[in-house]
């Protein structure tokens, strides 16, 4: 075996090696600076005694808002904040964001494929957000929220209702999918 062989073998190995261990180190790596940080709030030594707190806490929280109690507090506090311009745009915002996603009325639910460029065959993966627009006079539109690869972020767009086609897979599935920039796509969850 020269050492051209050698070299390019041991590479192959460092590169399978990489592989198998980047996605468990950066995992790792995250998750122990979130159980750090919280940790550190509550100032335990403990490791995981920050998360177990934080978990009650939200478990508790979620139990008061669902008592008849809470309702008026909540609607008071809501109400103060209507008033305070800048606090409103965020509070209210990230309120819709996060029932978006784990409330009641989800929002992305519908994934769909819409086309952005018919003359060179674009399209972008996302979801449908809002199904009437007449009160924008839009009628034969839909508004789809498209979230960017590996960010927290993503873009909203206005379509003819013509140029979006319903995806058959799980909507987990399409935002696994979406977020790893497609890298997580496999034939299992392929529409046929």
């Amino acid at each position: 075996m020269n050492f051209k062989n050698l070299t390019s073998q041991l590479f192959g190995y460092f590169v399978k090696g990489l592989l198998l261990l980047a996605p468990f180190y950066i995992t790792a790596y995250i998750i122990y600076n979130i159980l750090d940080s919280l940790d550190s709030h509550f100032y335990f030594f403990v490791r995981g005694t920050g998360l177990v707190i934080m978990v009650a806490i939200i478990m508790l929280v979620g139990f008061l808002g669902s008592t008849f109690i809470t309702v008026p507090v909540v609607r008071i506090f809501e109400e103060a904040i209507s008033n305070l311009p800048l606090v409103r745009l965020i509070y209210f915002s990230l309120k819709d964001l996060v029932q978006a996603f784990v409330g009641d009325k989800k929002k992305f639910n519908q994934p769909v494929v819409i086309v952005l460029n018919k003359e060179n065959g674009i399209k972008k993966i996302g979801f449908i957000t809002q199904n009437d627009l007449s009160f924008l006079n839009l009628d034969a539109s839909v508004m789809v929220y498209c979230p960017h690869s590996y960010a927290f972020s993503g873009e909203m767009f206005i379509v003819p209702s013509e140029s979006i086609t319903p995806l058959n897979i799980p909507t987990s599935d399409v935002m696994k999918m979406i977020i790893s920039g497609g890298v997580s796509l496999t034939q299992e969850n392929t529409p046929s």
